[in-house]
C-alpha cells in the first residue's frame, strides 16, 4: 500500500463510505481506486488528487499533505517467488545495484576460468 492509498483508505473509513461510493464520486472506476490504494497503480494524477482533497472537503494541512503523500507515492514490485528456493529467493529480490555487482563479479570468474 502507498502512502496516499493508507490516507485516501483512512479517509474513507473516517467518512464511512465504501470503495464504489468514493470512486463513483471522484469519476474513476472501484478496480482502479483499489489498485491505488494497494499501490498496485502508479502515482495518482494531480486532477484526481484535487478531486478526492474536494470529495473528502480537506483544507490547510491536510489537503498539502495529501498532495505531498501523492508525489511520493510509487507502487510496490511484486516478485513472485513461489516455488524457488530460499537462495534464488535471496537473488530475485536483490536491489538492482546489488544485482549489477554480482553480474560484473561473475564475468570477472567467468574470464579466470
Amino acid at each position: 500500500m502507498t502512502p496516499f492509498g493508507r490516507r485516501v483508505r483512512e479517509l474513507r473509513a473516517r467518512k464511512g463510505v465504501t470503495l464504489s461510493e468514493m470512486a463513483h464520486a471522484v469519476g474513476v472506476t472501484p478496480t482502479y481506486l483499489s489498485a491505488l490504494e494497494n499501490g498496485k497503480r502508479g502515482r495518482p494524477t494531480w486532477p484526481l488528487v484535487q478531486r478526492v482533497i474536494a470529495y473528502f472537503n480537506v483544507i490547510w494541512d491536510e489537503a498539502e499533505d495529501l498532495q505531498r503523500l501523492a508525489e511520493v507515492s510509487h507502487p510496490r514490485v511484486t516478485v513472485d517467488t513461489a516455488g524457488l528456493t530460499p537462495e534464488a529467493t535471496e537473488l530475485a529480490v536483490l536491489p538492482p545495484e546489488a544485482v549489477a555487482e554480482l553480474l560484473g563479479r561473475l564475468k570477472i570468474l567467468r574470464r579466470r576460468a
